[in-house]
C-alpha cells in the first residue's frame, strides 16, 4: 500500500485493522517518549556537562517547535495526503535518535551538546509537522461515535507502555555508574531501544488506511486565526493560559536538575518519581471530570491551579527537610500531590477552551490558544536558563533568632539557593495567572467553596464507609484536523462520509 493511496470508502475490516495498528503505534511511540525525552534527556545533557542555559534551551524546544503546526496546516492542504506527510515526517524525526545515541562517546563535550540540541530540534520539529497531519487524518478515519472509545483505548495503551518504559529507564539509570564508563553505554542503549521502537511505530502507522477527502473551497488561514482575538472572553482565557504556562514552565523543567544536582539523587530516582506522579494523575482524572461537569471547568481550575502552585513552592523547601530518608518521603508525597492537581488542571484546561469556543469554530479557537501558550511555555525555560548564572552565586536566608537570657538561640533557619529562586518567582507569576483566571466567564460557574464542600462531604462518607473494616502532558494539543475542516468551510453539500462504509443493502 503506497503512502499516497486513499480510499473513497473505508470498510469495517479496514477500520478494525487500522485502529489495531494505531494502538500498537501508540504503544511503541510512548516507549520512544519515555526513553528519549523528559528526565532521560535532561540526565543525558547533564552527563555531557550542560549548563543551565543549555537545559533551558532543551526544555523550550518541544514547545517552540509546536509553532510549526501553523505552516504544517498549509503543507497538508497542498500535499493532500495526510498519511504521506505524517509517516514521512515522523520517520525523518526519528532518524535523529541514533545520532543522539552515540554522543556520549564523543571526546568533545561542547560539540556533543550542540549535536544533542540539533538532534532534539530535528526530532521535535518533524514530530510537530507529522502530528499535525496525523490529527487531520485520524479525525476523518475514526467515526464520531467511536472517537471517545478510540482515544480511551489509545490512552490505556500509552499509559501502560509509558509506565513500563519509565520503569526500565529508571532501573538502567539507577544502576549506571555516575560519570563512569558505564553511563555512556546506558544512554546509548536507551536511545537505541527508542529508535527501534520508533521504527516499529512508523511501520504500524504506515499500514493505517487514509480516507479520501472532498475538495472544497473555504477560508484563508489568516482570517480563521484572527477570529478568536475578536472574542473578549476568549482573549481573557488566552491571557490566563499564556501567563499560567509561562509561570509553570519557568520552574517545572528544572525540577530534574534541582533534584539531581542540589539534592544529590540519581536520574533513576527522578524517573521513579515521575511514575508516582503519573499513577496519581490516573487515579483521579475521572473524579476531576465529574467535578468539572457538576461545578464547571473554571471552578476546577480555581481549585487545582493554586494547589499546583503550592506544590512548586513546596519544592523550593525540599532541601530543608532533614535527613535523606525524610527528603525521599517528602518528594514522593509532593509528586503524588502534583499528579493529583495537574490532572485537574489539564482536564479543565482542555474542556474550558472547547466550551468557550463558538460552535463551528472550535478548532480555530483552540488552535490559536495552543500556539500562543506554546510560545509562552517555550519562552519561560529559555529565560530561566539564561538567568540561572545570576542566581547561582546568590543565596537568600531567613532566620528567626530568640534572644534568650545569656545567649541567642537560632530557632528557624531557611536558605534559598539558586533553583529555589526560580521556583519562588514561578509561584509569584502563578498567583498572577490566577488573577487573570478571575476575569474569565464560564456559563453556569459556581463558587469554589461549593465544590470544596462537596469534596469534603464525599471524603467524609468515604472515611465512614472504610472505618468499619479497619481508600497530572495537553492544553497545548493543536487541533489540526478541525482547523483544516474549518479552512474548507463552507463545505459542498452532499459530500460523502468516507469515515465508514455504507450499510449493506
Amino acid at each position: 500500500m503506497a503512502l499516497g493511496t486513499t480510499y473513497s470508502v473505508i470498510t469495517p475490516e479496514q477500520l478494525q485493522r487500522g485502529t489495531r495498528r494505531l494502538m500498537l503505534d501508540a504503544a511503541f511511540a510512548t516507549v520512544v517518549g519515555t526513553l528519549n525525552s523528559g528526565v532521560v534527556l535532561v540526565a543525558y545533557a547533564l552527563f555531557l556537562g550542560a549548563s543551565s542555559t543549555m537545559i533551558g534551551v532543551l526544555a523550550a524546544i518541544p514547545f517552540l517547535t509546536q509553532l510549526l503546526q501553523l505552516p504544517a496546516v498549509v503543507l497538508v492542504e497542498k500535499v493532500r495526503s495526510r498519511r504521506a506527510v505524517s509517516v514521512s515526517c515522523l520517520f525523518v524525526a526519528r532518524l535523529a535518535l541514533p545520532m543522539m545515541a552515540v554522543l556520549g562517546y564523543l571526546p568533545d563535550r561542547d560539540l556533543a551538546l550542540l549535536l544533542l540540541v540539533a538532534g532534539e530540534t530535528v526530532n521535535c520539529a518533524f514530530n510537530a509537522i507529522g502530528g499535525c497531519a496525523w490529527n487531520a487524518w485520524i479525525r476523518d478515519l475514526v467515526p464520531d461515535d467511536r472517537m471517545g472509545a478510540f482515544f480511551a483505548r489509545r490512552t490505556v495503551y500509552a499509559t501502560i507502555f509509558g509506565i513500563a518504559g519509565t520503569g526500565a529507564a529508571a532501573a538502567a539509570l539507577q544502576y549506571a555508574d555516575p560519570g563512569g564508563d558505564g553511563e555512556p553505554l546506558v544512554f546509548f542503549a536507551l536511545y537505541a531501544v527508542g529508535f527501534a521502537s520508533s521504527l516499529a511505530s512508523t511501520w504500524q502507522l504506515a499500514g493505517v488506511p487514509e480516507p479520501a477527502r472532498a475538495v472544497r473551497a473555504g477560508q484563508r488561514l489568516r482570517t480563521l486565526f484572527a477570529e478568536p482575538f475578536r472574542n473578549p472572553n476568549f482573549v481573557r482565557l488566552i491571557r490566563f493560559f499564556a501567563s499560567w504556562q509561562f509561570a509553570v514552565n519557568l520552574a517545572a523543567p528544572f525540577f530534574t536538575v534541582f533534584i539531581i544536582q542540589q539534592l544529590g539523587f540519581s536520574a533513576g530516582f527522578v524517573l521513579l518519581l515521575s511514575v508516582v506522579s503519573q499513577l496519581s494523575n490516573l487515579a483521579v482524572i475521572r473524579a476531576w471530570g465529574r467535578l468539572s461537569d457538576r461545578f464547571t471547568n473554571k471552578s476546577v481550575l480555581s481549585l487545582a491551579s493554586p494547589l499546583f502552585i503550592a506544590c512548586i513552592a513546596a519544592m523550593a523547601l525540599a532541601g530543608q527537610v532533614g535527613p535523606p530518608s525524610w527528603t525521599i518521603g517528602y518528594l514522593v508525597v509532593l509528586h503524588v500531590l502534583m499528579g493529583l492537581t495537574s490532572a485537574g488542571v489539564g482536564l479543565a484546561s482542555v474542556a474550558i477552551g472547547l466550551k468557550l469556543a463558538p460552535r463551528g469554530s472550535a478548532s480555530a479557537y483552540v488552535g490559536t490558544n495552543a500556539l500562543v501558550t506554546a510560545l509562552a511555555a517555550g519562552t519561560a525555560p529559555l529565560l530561566g536558563g539564561a538567568f540561572a548564572d545570576f542566581f547561582s552565586t546568590r543565596e537568600l536566608q531567613f532566620r528567626i533568632i530568640w534572644n534568650a537570657p545569656g545567649a541567642a538561640v537560632d530557632l528557624v533557619g531557611i536558605s534559598v539557593g539558586w533553583w529555589q529562586f526560580f521556583f519562588l518567582i514561578s509561584v509569584v507569576l502563578g498567583l498572577y495567572s490566577l488573577h487573570r483566571l478571575s476575569f474569565v466567564s464560564e456559563q453556569g460557574e459556581r463558587p469554589r467553596g461549593e465544590m470544596v464542600q462537596h469534596i469534603l462531604n464525599v471524603a467524609r462518607r468515604g472515611v465512614r464507609n472504610a472505618s468499619t473494616v479497619a481508600g497530572l502532558r495537553a492544553s497545548l494539543a493543536f487541533p489540526a484536523g478541525g482547523v483544516i475542516d474549518e479552512l474548507q468551510q463552507p463545505a459542498q453539500t452532499g459530500a460523502p462520509d468516507v469515515r465508514q462504509a455504507p450499510p449493506e443493502p
